[in-house]
């Protein structure tokens, strides 16, 4: 998630001309556990670097989702992954559960790219950044013998929700 945050920022600013900032903290239980990164993406002076209610938040674990549903927009959206989260409370958001993980193993049989699956879905869902943006910041951090499939794992994101 974090590296997929630090993808979205770069495109942002260095694609996109818009101001970003970007954050995480993570402790020990990152693997799989509650840890956050935040991204804020504006066309203006961003005055205050960290989110206090984020209009997206994704959740790929029930432990992220138990921790951080509160903190949602009303009216946000919450994109969550079916096999690791399951609803439980009231949210007034735009919730959107898919199959990230499933699709990513089907499709590509490598979960290192869930985070880029997850971020082209993130870009089909909303309209933060062109996915020609990422697919430009990919070119640069991604070694090349991983670039093709972090490629296709975009376009599996940006598939989901059509």
């Amino acid at each position: 998630m974090i590296t997929a945050a630090i993808i979205l920022a770069e495109a942002a600013v260095l694609y996109e001309g818009l101001q970003a900032v970007q954050s995480q903290s993570y402790g020990p239980e990152a693997r799989g556990g509650a840890s956050r990164s935040d991204v804020i993406i504006s066309d203006s002076d961003i005055l205050y670097p960290k989110v206090i209610q984020p209009n997206v938040l994704i959740c790929l674990t029930q432990e992220a989702y138990n921790t951080y549903y509160s903190i949602l927009r009303p009216g946000g959206l919450l994109l969550m992954d079916s096999r690791y989260v399951k609803k439980t409370f009231r949210v007034d958001a735009r919730q959107v559960v898919l199959p990230i993980y499933r699709t990513v193993m089907d499709q590509i049989g490598n979960p290192v790219v869930t985070n880029i699956c997850m971020l082209g879905t993130v870009l089909g869902l909303t309209d933060l950044v062109r996915p020609e943006s990422i697919s430009k910041v990919l070119e640069t951090r991604v070694p090349e013998d991983y670039l093709e499939m972090n490629q296709k794992a975009l376009e599996l994101g940006l598939n989901l929700t059509s």
